[in-house]
């Protein structure tokens, strides 16, 4: 198993990146380093779940050279069956921003979304922290799913992504 990632660390690397290159990159957090931001300190992952505008492979092989492990992409929507929810680009919070990069991770309610479109245990803690920090309600996410529901492919895992919602939206009221 990879070493833990800390999102200090990958900003640092991120900076090297674009020093180096001296080209732009903008980087959208998606996974773990989202949910450090979100001030979940005791959030261990293993490698970087992002979306980038850039030189992705470029990127890619930098990270494997100093052993981060990363799992990137043009389209973070494109990652499940289920789409974004509309506008998440927009939404996003900026983390760090200069001449050349710009950092950014999920709005808060994107990135329940996007952890309820896996919907493992570990997700679903993960959703619960981001919820309950920043007051999300059963309404926001009820309204993120059916938008993103809305925006997604006809296909039999909206109905698997459907329960998985409600299912959460229990424990949200459990925990409440």
């Amino acid at each position: 198993m990879s070493p833990p990632v800390a999102l200090d660390r990958v900003i640092a690397l991120l900076k090297d990146f674009v020093r180096d290159r001296q080209r732009p990159l903008e980087i959208l957090l998606a996974g773990g380093l989202a949910l450090q931001h979100y001030g979940m300190q005791n959030r261990i992952t293993v490698d970087v779940d992002a979306e980038v505008r850039g030189d992705l492979e470029g990127l890619l092989n930098f990270l494997r050279a100093h052993q981060v492990p990363a799992d990137l992409g043009e389209n973070i929507s494109g990652w499940s069956v289920v789409a974004m929810p509309p506008g998440y680009r927009d939404r996003a919070v900026t983390i760090h921003q200069d001449a050349l990069l710009t950092i950014k991770a999920l709005a808060p309610t994107d990135l329940v979304i996007a952890k309820l479109r896996r919907f493992t245990e570990e997700d679903i803690e993960d959703a619960l922290f981001v919820a309950t920090k920043h007051k999300i309600t059963v309404q926001d996410v009820e309204q993120a799913a059916e938008e993103a529901v809305r925006h997604s492919i006809k296909d039999t895992a909206l109905f698997l992504f459907q329960g998985n919602v409600r299912l959460f939206i229990e424990r949200m009221r459990k925990e409440a």
